[in-house]
């Protein structure tokens, strides 16, 4: 299952961020670089008014807004609830 397709209050452990084509994905790079890396909790918070496209997700104490398309880079598997 990839992070885009979680609903508001979903909490999930992040499997890997996959490469969107195989020439390399510089937005998949970028999502490793600010921590979106194997065994890391997320969370969905929030999505953007305007046909939802936008989803605002925490991961440790840092939140992001993310595109679903951004998002969908991130596979996930759901956590158990707290």
């Amino acid at each position: 299952m990839n992070l885009s397709l979680l609903k508001r209050g979903a909490r999930a452990i992040v499997e890997a961020v996959e490469d969107a084509h195989q020439a390399g994905d510089s937005i998949a790079q970028r999502l490793r670089e600010l921590g979106f890396a194997p065994g890391e909790p997320v969370s969905v918070l929030a999505f953007g008014p305007m046909g939802r496209d936008t989803m605002a997700v925490q991961i440790g104490f840092t939140r992001f807004a993310l595109r679903r398309s951004e998002a969908a880079r991130v596979r996930v598997s759901l956590s158990l609830p707290a």
